[in-house]
């Protein structure tokens, strides 16, 4: 457990080189924990009957984050009741109104860069998704509940950030309140402070229900189920507290990482900003982000991004409530099993040299769910994926349309445990060569 905490990445290689495509970890001590890792094994647990499972239960570990409500823990017909009532604001039109407003946050944010400046990526990163979240879940855009909470949910954050942090999620014992100096205590004490502006907004978004906002919370207010009720407040909160830190963490380390990729294989940068010359725009207007979704470089240099260093290593956890049998093993009811998104996107026979960060894999094919699989699958699909892509290209495709940047020499980076996700590190680097004269950028920018 305190390798898997500190190398991750290590620790699932070597059991792989030594196993192969599905192993178990604590056979011993039921109930025991097996890693799929072959297509033909996720495919099996995608598309078998979800009762078949328990999904929600598995992730325990999360629970004090995100609450009992949250649907990330729910198991049947509960889980199936949030997931609709989450859903419409994630699709369609509902999405593509948030596209403007990516760029434009993009822009602000990435405003008080200077040149010659070097600046952490991921901080930068992070305010950039933090403040889409805040705006497109909220319709948050200033004030003082919206600065406190970009304040508080960077400490929250980064109170369960380090291996010592995730040693409180995976470590029960190590959750004991002794005082607001002890980590678990501090975590507490910014969770309530968190949950308080998260109930005030809530409450007073009741009170004055504007319907004509496009903001998610707005939509999750007037949401209705088969029976024609609403969502309590405690659904709200613990929902609205798993897109927030779902949605902006995750993001961040994907932009992160695709930004140190195309910095350190200068063919990339340089086919990528070909692409983005392409766009046909008449000033003072932006290219149209659809324009900049459909782009098959972008598209493609994302894709890589999410498959070389998924941010999370599995795609969830599923509990057997019986048995099951997987790739010709006959598994015993109570049995956990993690589909290992990290190892099947590092299978030699479908990602030749997968170590290699080459975005061109997705434009000779496609891949299938079980082959690609950075936001899971099956009944436990993420909700988010579609506005985590089309964050990730409009951001990208801004701060590039702004900025050109070089990588200071520095040792190749490794991914690091942050929490329950796998991150670039804090202090990966980049730095600010000049502005674009072309291109679309905030008047603010110099």
């Amino acid at each position: 457990m305190i390798r898997l905490i500190t190398q991750p990445t290590e620790y699932l290689e070597n059991y792989h080189h030594t196993y192969g495509d599905i192993f178990a970890v604590g056979w011993q001590k039921p109930p025991g924990v097996v890693y799929v890792n072959h297509p033909e094994g996720i495919q099996q647990i995608f598309t078998a009957n979800p009762a078949l499972f328990r999904s929600g239960s598995g992730g325990a570990v999360l629970r004090d984050l995100l609450g009992d409500f949250s649907v990330l823990l729910l198991d049947g017909d509960r889980h199936i009741r949030q997931r609709k009532l989450l859903m419409p604001p994630f699709h369609g039109d509902r999405l593509k109104a948030y596209g403007k407003l990516i760029c434009e946050i993009t822009q602000e944010t990435a405003a008080s860069l200077q040149v010659g400046q070097s600046f952490r990526v991921r901080s930068l990163m992070q305010e950039i998704t933090l403040g889409v979240i805040l705006q497109a879940v909220f319709g948050l855009q200033s004030g003082e509940r919206f600065n406190q909470l970009r304040r508080l949910l960077g400490e929250l954050l980064e109170s369960l950030g380090s291996p010592i942090g995730a040693a409180l999620l995976f470590f029960s014992g190590l959750r004991q309140d002794w005082g607001a100096w002890s980590p678990w205590g501090r975590f507490l004490r910014l969770k309530q402070q968190v949950d308080r502006l998260l109930y005030d907004e809530i409450h007073e978004r009741q009170a004055n229900l504007d319907p004509t906002r496009t903001d998610i919370l707005t939509l999750l207010l007037s949401a209705r189920d088969e029976a024609g009720q609403p969502m309590s407040d405690t659904e709200l909160r613990d929902e609205l507290i798993t897109l927030l830190l779902a949605g902006h963490e995750t993001t961040a380390s994907a932009l992160t990482w695709a930004l140190y990729w195309m910095h350190s294989l200068p063919e990339v940068e340089s086919k990528l900003r070909s692409e983005l010359q392409t766009l046909s725009t008449t000033e003072p207007s932006q290219p149209d982000p659809d324009q900049i979704t459909r782009l098959p470089y972008l598209t493609a240099l994302c894709q890589e991004t999410l498959r070389l260093y998924p941010v999370a290593l599995t795609a969830g956890v599923r509990m057997l409530k019986e048995p099951m049998d997987i790739m010709g093993y006959e598994l015993p009811a109570g049995a956990v099993l993690f589909p290992c998104t990290y190892l099947v996107h590092h299978n030699e026979a479908i990602y030749p040299n997968s170590k290699q960060f080459r975005p061109e894999r997705f434009l000779e094919r496609s891949f299938s769910s079980s082959e690609f699989l950075p936001f899971g699958g099956g009944h436990r699909y993420c909700i988010g994926a579609a506005l985590a892509m089309l964050e990730m290209k409009l951001a990208l495709a801004t701060l590039l349309q702004c900025w050109t940047f070089d990588l200071p020499p520095q040792k190749p980076i490794r991914p690091v445990r942050r929490g329950v996700t796998l991150a670039p590190p804090g202090h990966f680097k980049l730095r600010v060569q000049r502005s674009s004269e072309n291109g679309y950028r905030s008047t603010n920018s110099r």
